[in-house]
């Protein structure tokens, strides 16, 4: 019995929530945005995410946010897929952003619950229809109830499954038997969101992921891929549980992975730039371990 080939990703496996650089002066680095694109793509990534969580979606604008698919759309050149963020807690004002997006030029869209009011799961199935039916772009629904304070619930992924252009999801629900219920009936490709899960989600049946370490080390969750796709589980296995220390520091040190991820980058002469309030910098001594582990990862095998 021959098994059949599951469907190929909508998005690429590999994908960098990129962040969004900006001048010493707070404006946005449409130039550093390219040239950071660029290096994302050359070093394994097949796809990024513009205007999510690390992208700083909350604070800039909507011409901002077309500026910065169009940039990238353009250094890109067909190279990698575009998914952009266009999730607000208002259903028109994501709708508005969702055509802007198509119009700029981008691949897909990224749809987070809406936020602060707390909607019921009818609500929120009706929200993401209704963004959906929006525009001609296929959708990644972005489950995060530690920012949203509202999940998607897996019996309304399943139903919202259904429609034709809702085709993956970015999981940072932290519920992995949730996800697995969802995989196990029905074609959604599921996203890591958490960098310490990319194994483990991909392992059971998971697409890829959405990362935001990989803004700095594009390589190395694409090699936990590549290994485990070859039969090297415990190669897969090892390089997981050596970038732990980075991922904690990056995303669990009490800083959100916005500040760290720039802050290293900045540290690494790469585009940057400030954090917008009310975001704030990281301090000297996280930066300091944030490029001491980023060497020892780069520059030893132990």
């Amino acid at each position: 019995m021959t098994t059949p080939a599951p469907p190929a990703p909508p998005f690429g496996r590999a994908l960098c929530a990129m962040i969004t650089p900006f001048t010493d002066a707070g404006a946005l680095d449409l130039d550093g945005a390219q040239s950071l694109a660029d290096r994302l793509i050359t070093h394994g990534c097949d796809g990024l995410v513009l205007s999510g969580t690390t992208g700083e979606s909350p604070t800039t604008s909507d011409a901002e946010k077309s500026a910065l698919v169009r940039a990238v759309r353009e250094a890109v050149d067909g190279r990698a897929s575009i998914v952009a963020g266009v999730g607000t807690s208002d259903t028109l004002h994501t709708v508005e952003l969702a055509r802007a997006a198509e119009k700029a030029g981008a691949d897909g869209l990224l749809v987070v619950t809406p936020y602060y009011s707390r909607p019921p799961q009818d609500a929120v199935e009706a929200h993401f229809r209704e963004v959906a039916d929006a525009s001609g772009l296929p959708v990644m629904l972005y489950d995060i109830p530690g920012r949203t304070g509202t999940r998607i619930e897996p019996d309304t992924m399943i139903r919202l499954a259904g429609h034709p252009r809702i085709v993956a999801v970015k999981d940072c629900a932290y519920d992995l038997l949730g996800s697995q219920k969802v995989l196990g009936r029905t074609e959604l490709a599921y996203y890591a969101g958490c960098d310490e899960q990319v194994l483990a989600l991909y392992a059971v049946g998971g697409t890829g992921y959405v990362s935001t370490v990989a803004n700095v080390m594009p390589h190395w969750f694409r090699a936990i891929l590549d290994a485990f796709d070859a039969g090297r589980t415990a190669e897969a296995a090892r390089l997981q549980q050596r970038v732990v220390r980075l991922v904690e520091l990056m995303m669990a040190s009490g800083l959100p992975g916005t500040v760290t991820a720039k802050a290293l980058l900045d540290g690494l002469g790469l585009p940057s730039g400030p954090v917008r309030a009310p975001l704030r910098p990281a301090d000297p001594e996280t930066v300091d371990a944030l490029l001491d582990e980023y060497e020892r990862l780069m520059y030893t095998s132990d």
